[in-house]
Order: C-alpha cells, then structure tokens, then sequence
C-alpha cells in the first residue's frame, strides 16, 4: 500500500476526502477544536497549509472514518491473517502439495522485514541539524489545562540494550525545551522495559524518535503485538512492501526512510521530570506525574515536511477508528494464541483497557473462567479492568448483546470474580493510587437459566431520581451525587431489594440519559469505577469463598477526586464557530 505519507494523501486527495484550510490557524487549542468537529461530523481529513508560528503544514484526521482507515491499508492484510490462520491446519503435517497450495502466502513473508537505501534514497535526509528547537515544531495543544505542546503521533523506537530485539512504541511527547522533551513510557510499554534495563545498567537509552512516514507505522506502534513480533516487521506486512531504512554514522539505530521528521537522542538512566497534565484518549486529564525525559540530539527532516498529529479526548477519536481496525486485523489470531477463545473486543467507548468482552469455549464445567484468566494474563490485555465472558455466539461489537447473553445466564455467588491491588492502566485514576487498581471478571457460562426483563415496573427506589433500563437485566438509576451520599450505592443494595430483584446489575450514574447510545453507556459508566471500591453486593463470606448475591451495583458516579473531563474552552468554541466560514469557504 501507502511507503509513506504523501502517498496516503494523494490518495485521499483524489476520493475528495482531504481538504485544505489555507486561513491562519493557531495550533494551540484552534487546529484541536477544528478536528473534534470534523471528526464528529464524520468530515475529511485536514491539511492546514498556513500555522501560526510555524512554516510546516499540519495535517490531521488522517483515520477518523471507517473508510480512510481502510484506504489506508487496504483488504490484503485482513486476507493475508486469514490465510495464515487458515494454513496452519494445511501444513501440519507439510506436503510438497500443500505447501505448494499456499504459496503465496510464502511470497508474502518473503516480501516482510526491512530494506536498508541509500542516504540519497532518503527523503528524511534531505535536511540535516544538530541545533535542534522541537519547539518550532507546530505541535498541537489539545486542551487548555495540557501542561505544553504534544507531539501526539509519535514513533517511539527503541533496542533493548543486550540484543537486536527493537519496540515502535507511540509515547506522548511533552515539548519542554528546545531540546528536551518528556518520554511517557507507559507500565505495559516494550519502550518503558528497554528503558528499564538500561537504567540496570546505569545507561543512557538511544531512542529514535520518527514522525510521519507509511501509515503502518502509526498502526504498528499501537498494536498489542507479542512482545516477541517486531512492529517493522508487522510494519512491512501491512505495507505489502519492505519497510525501506537508512544508517547514519552517529546514531546506532535505523532511520525510516520514507518519514517527515526524525529525531536522534537519548533518555539518561534515573532522571525523572514531571509531565503532563494532558487530555488523553478516556476523556478526562492524565494528571502531573515524573516520567523520564528525552534529551534530543540531532535531526532530519525532509525539505517540505508535512507535520501528522491527531486529537485526543472523549471517544470517539482517531484512535477508536484505529483500534477497531486492528481488533478487525488480529480477531483471526485470537484462537490461535489463546486456544478456546473463540472471539475477543476491546471497547474503544472505555479507553480500550476499561472493558473487553469476550466467547470462549465451555466444554466443562467453569471452563471459560480459565479462559478468562489467559485472558488477563496476555500482553497488554493484562491491564483489562472490567471482563465480560460468555459462551453464547454473540456480536461482540454491540455491547447490549455481550450483557444480555451473560446476565441470562450470571449466578453472583460463582460468577464474579474480584482482583484487588493489582497494576492498572497509568491513564486509568479510579483506582484512587496511580497505576493501582482491580479488576473484575464476569462470566454467564452454560445454558440460560432466567428470561430477563425489559421494563422496570419496580416502583419508587427511595433516594433516586429517575430509573431506566439499557438492555435486558441491567438497569440504570440516576440519585444524589457522590458528594452529597457517598455511600448511597450500598443503600441500594439495603434497600431497594424488592425493586431490583428482577434486574441481575445495575449501575448507579449521574445521568440516566446515556442509555440513549452504546457510546455515551459505556464511557460514562467503566471509566467511572473501580471493582474494589465501587461494586456492592449482598455478600455471605464461607470459609475462603466470598459468595455474591445479585443486584449488583456498580457506582460510575463521577467522584470528586477523579481527574476533569476534557471541555473546550469557551473563548476557543467561540472563535472556531465565528471563523468557521473561513476555515471552509466553499
């Protein structure tokens, strides 16, 4: 498909997806507000030609649709992980036959990996600097109280520091100094490990730092690959193409050919900054935390380099087009590597790590539990807070469905099972201690054993404001806020039990109005508690064994003590529907 991003562009140019912004855009805050409201129209991409502050062009909402994504990549990589499925039952044992059958698949893996160029092949060498100023990048400012400038499509490459085994990670970068920039290494991270093992050893880490380049990169960088799986090599795979690299005499790593910008440093062993606050992908501020730094060296950059960024915030972003793409990409794989799964989804409405759901096989008795537990144990699906599990085919994607099948089917006192104090996402605050949180396990395994109902005929709660239900089994039920009855979650347990009786879960929120959309249901609902604290139950402790009892209610009010939802400001939604006429004059 696409070696780089010109190649994306023109393509887009030609569906008439792209459009040019040629009036004088400011990248703090105005280029961010612009995007979320193209993107929430389901609009085209952006190249903004004329930056305050900056001679480079900005462009954005390169993946904000379904469509582009695909255009981006194309249907041979979904085919190819088909066909590689496909074949492992064909080869074993292998015959000249069926090895014949499935050659092109070989071709395939032959045209995998990467292809060193000449530096004259090399667009990203055509400008070369050690007096490096990232701040004259036209980085964007997302959302008002970000502590600085982010480059927000970053390609993060790393070595470990005993071997060639290489991490593209995609790390927020804080833009502090000319420079110097923050390295937001995250806990489940390869870039974080690598970093990790160098400091063992009282070394500076090399890092590589590329902007731009083929589309597959981006995805690459973001995928919950197995550790052991090279993303250039996954790179190359999506790309059709070897993925082409340049050396450099000063600097030991590989440079991508085909990128607009790349930067050359290090991050010292032992140095911690603070970083942040920057409105990230769940909606709400990622708080001021010491991360590393990254101590900038030298640059390349082609002639006319085209800075890519993105905008984060509440779903859905870019990042959800994406993510959906590869769960699309990687489903085949999931039986493969996690045998008796037969199908697995990451809800991009949470954040991703916030909820999964997943069909597994149950050929014995509570065997989906063990699958379950592969599950939670796999890469960077160890960091899923909430798990929903059923042997029912189901769509996965319609959440509503997942629920119902395991609901029919839930017994509270073997079918919940609760992790305290276990390692939680760094961008995930409901666990009241960063990086600390639990998990949950659900599972509804078996044949169905109640019909759930539909319509709440329960009556007055005492303490609600308004009862609704999202789906069968689960209701919805709006009360004081948090601050004014902290504990009125267990008081639903106490005393509404004639009223719940009927409904197997039910979520106390805010806003009973969000079961009007899967999207507006699940953001505001799994970002919004932690299992330890927030989920009450009826409970008899035997022995060991905690023993639920249903309802259970889950708590996703918004708690005093959780991070800002991401709001624009009102001076910048003014100014952006003031010069909308300019931005799109036609």
């Amino acid at each position: 498909m696409h070696r780089n991003l010109r190649s994306f562009m023109d393509q887009l140019k030609k569906e008439n997806d792209l459009v040019e912004i040629q009036a004088e855009v400011d990248p703090y805050l105005e280029i961010p507000e612009i995007h979320r409201r193209v993107i929430d129209e389901q609009g085209p991409a952006l190249l903004f030609t004329n930056v305050k502050g900056s001679n480079t062009p900005v462009v954005t909402n390169l993946f904000g649709t379904v469509n582009r994504v695909d255009m981006a990549f194309g249907t041979k990589p979904e085919a190819f992980v088909k066909q590689a499925v496909g074949a492992l039952d064909k080869l074993m044992p292998p015959t000249l036959g069926s090895l014949w059958n499935e050659k092109n698949l070989f071709t395939d893996v032959l045209k995998m990996g990467t292809k060193g160029v000449s530096q004259s092949k090399a667009p990203v060498m055509e400008h070369h600097t050690t007096d490096v100023n990232m701040k004259e990048l036209p980085a964007l400012t997302g959302w008002h109280h970000d502590s600085n400038p982010f480059v927000t499509l970053p390609l993060v490459y790393t070595e470990h520091p005993d071997h060639n085994e290489h991490n593209l990670g995609m790390y927020r970068i804080e833009i502090k100094e000319a420079k110097k920039t923050g390295m937001h290494w995250q806990i489940h991270k390869g870039g974080g490990f690598h970093h990790s093992v160098a400091e063992q050893k009282n070394q500076a880490l090399p890092v590589s730092l590329f902007v731009g380049g083929p589309p597959a990169l981006i995805v690459s960088a973001i995928a919950p690959l197995p550790e052991a799986v090279p993303e250039l090599m996954f790179s190359s795979l999506l790309m059709g193409e070897k993925l082409n690299v340049v050396n450099v005499d000063n600097h030991p790593h590989p440079i991508i050919a085909e990128a607009e910008f790349a930067f050359a440093g290090e991050v010292p062993p032992h140095v911690r900054e603070p970083e942040g606050p920057f409105g990230d992908h769940y909606g709400y501020y990622s708080l001021e935390h010491d991360f590393p730094v990254f101590n900038v060296k030298q640059m390349w950059k082609r002639k006319d380099a085209i800075y890519p960024a993105t905008v984060v915030g509440k779903p859905r972003q870019e990042d959800y087009f994406i993510g959906e793409y590869l769960q699309r990409l990687m489903s085949p794989i999931f039986p493969v590597v996690m045998n008796g799964v037969k199908d697995l989804w990451t809800y991009g409405e949470t954040g991703f790590h916030s909820l999964a759901g997943a069909v597994v096989r149950e050929s014995y008795y509570k065997e989906g539990l063990a699958h379950a537990l592969r599950i939670m144990g796999e890469g960077q699906l160890t960091l899923t807070k909430f798990l929903m599990v059923t042997n029912k085919p189901v769509d996965l994607s319609n959440f509503s469905e997942l629920l119902e099948g395991v609901l029919e089917r839930f017994q509270p006192e073997r079918d919940l099972l609760i992790l305290n104090d276990t390692s939680m996402d760094t961008l995930d605050y409901t666990g009241r201690k960063f990086n600390v949180g639990s998990k949950a396990i659900m599972t509804g395994l078996g044949e169905p054993i109640r019909e759930l109902s539909h319509t709440y005929e329960g009556g007055t709660i005492p303490g609600a404001k308004d009862v609704k239900p999202y789906c069968g089994g689960c209701l919805v039920v709006s009360g004081p806020t948090f601050e004014q009855d902290p504990e009125f979650g267990e008081a639903l347990v106490k005393h509404a039990q004639s009223q719940l009786g009927d409904w197997q879960l039910v979520f106390l929120v805010d806003d009973t109005n969000i079961v009007e959309s899967q999207q507006q249901m699940l953001w505001t609902t799994f970002t919004r508690f932690d299992p330890s604290y927030d989920l009450y139950a009826d409970r008899d402790i035997v022995r060991n064994n905690i023993r639920y009892k249903g309802p259970v209610v889950i708590d996703a009010r918004m708690k005093p003590f959780y991070p800002d939802e991401v709001e624009t400001r009102e001076d910048i939604d003014q100014l952006v529907t003031d010069r909308w006429k300019e931005y799109f004059p036609k």
